[in-house]
Order: structure tokens, then sequence, then C-alpha cells
């Protein structure tokens, strides 16, 4: 019996090594050609909001409120999404009644022990309905706490992903939204500039959307160094404020004396 392959697994062996070969040179090559600069020493760039965050219920409820569309800005505090919690809120005043009930029972029962015409046991389970009625009442409150999400920061709604009236559940995300303060600079450059980029080294980045350029500079400097690329990343942010920048924007950095 021949245990030469067949002709044909040959060939699919051979695209198969050709292909990943290929994939991995491009890797690299993608991989390095970002980090380096180009012919004038130029680092590609992009902005990138400081926080963003997917705002999600943790209720099994429908959507009363949801004010804002995709551009809006909103405060920190600021209601961003409102449940209708009717039911929860009745659930919350009946445990507080009984919690209310359970307290006058034990005070009644306390008293009878003092008059010996109570048990210490009757008194007991009258302390334990109240501890009882009490954390059920802490857990609707706790329930009830989460029927209106606030803004954890001023910023702008970038994704709107629910509506008014509609069901959510818990962990649908409902909007998309990115912190409102000056946009920040991610890069990544050659490891070896690390010799002369520290925080604080200032830059010019020239942003293609709105065909200008700003002063910036380093703000944050990568704690690894990639092995293949020999690159580390940088983060910058841009002097003044300028509102007309946004995350998303790219464009090139330039660096004094970059090589």
């Amino acid at each position: 019996m021949s245990l030469r392959p067949h002709a044909s697994t040959l060939a699919l062996l051979a695209v198969l090594s050709t292909g990943l070969c290929a994939a991995q040179t491009a890797a690299s090559q993608g991989s390095k050609n970002f980090a380096e600069p180009d012919r004038d020493g130029r680092i590609r760039t992009q902005l990138s909001a400081r926080e963003t965050a997917v705002v999600a219920g943790e209720l099994n409820a429908k959507i009363a409120r949801l004010p804002l569309k995709e551009g809006d800005s909103f405060k920190a505090g600021q209601t961003l999404v409102a449940f209708d919690c009717a039911l929860f809120e009745a659930q919350l005043h009946k445990v507080e009644a009984s919690n209310e009930a359970a307290r006058k029972t034990l005070a009644v029962n306390q008293r009878l022990a003092e008059l010996n015409s109570a048990s210490r046991l009757d008194v007991e389970q009258a302390e334990a309905r109240v501890k009882e009625s009490a954390a059920e009442a802490a857990y609707m409150r706790a329930t009830v706490s989460k029927c209106v999400i606030a803004a954890p920061f001023s910023g702008r709604v970038a994704k709107r992903l629910a509506a008014n009236s509609e069901f959510a559940t818990p962990g649908r995300p409902l909007l998309e939204i990115v912190d409102g303060g000056p946009p920040e600079l991610q890069l990544i450059v050659p490891s070896r500039w690390l010799a002369r980029l520290k925080p604080g080294s200032p830059f010019t980045v020239s942003v293609d959307e709105l065909g200008q350029s700003f002063p910036a500079k380093v703000i944050r400097v990568g704690a690894r160094i990639d092995p293949v690329s020999q690159s580390v990343s940088i983060t910058g942010q841009i002097s003044g404020n300028h509102p007309a920048l946004q995350p998303g924007m790219s464009g090139w950095a330039t660096f004094p004396g970059a090589q």
C-alpha cells in the first residue's frame, strides 16, 4: 500500500501554507507600518473619548422615559432612562407596612413579657419577623432605586438603542454614551522614541476631518512594548478647548525631531 499523499492533498496543504504565511506577513507589516512614521516623520492618530459607557437596565420593566436622542448632551446625575415601576413601588409599600406591623407586634410582646404574660419565645419570634420584614423592605427599596438610571458623567449620547414604551430586560443595552470633555489622542509609536518621549512632551496633530492642526502633548506612555512590532502606545491631549473635535476623528501626529 502506497503511503504517498494524494496530489489534491498536497495542493491543499500548499495553499493553506501560502495563505498562512501571507496572513502572518501582512499582519506583521500592518502592525509595523502603523507604528512607523511616514516620510515626513508623522504617525497616524485617532481621537477617542476619555470615558465611554453602555447604559443598561437591571430590571424587567417597560421604559417610561428615554428623553435623549443621539447627539444630545447631558450633565452628570441627569436622568438617562426611567422605567415604569408602579408594581415595584406597590410591593415596597406592602413590605414597609408589614415591617411596621411587625415592629408594633414586637413592642406589644415585649411589654407582655415584662408583665409575665408572654414568653421569651414569643418575643424572639416577633424580633425575627421584624428583621425579616426589614430585609424585604431594604430589598424592595434597592429595586425601586434602579427604576431611574442617572448619567455617571457629563457627556453626549453616541447611540440610542431603545425607545419609549419598549420592554427592557436586565443587561439589555439602551444607550451608548461618551464623555463630553476634550477627546484624547491614541497613537502607536516606535519603542525607540521612548528615549525622548515623556509625559508633557509636545507635538502637533493635524485632524483630517477638519483640515486643521492643533498643539498637543503626551499625557500617558504605555506600560508595555509590543515585542513583535517594537512599538508602544501613547496617549496625548490637544491643548485648549475645541468644540469641533469629536471622538472617532483621525489624523497625523508630528513630533519634533522624529526619525
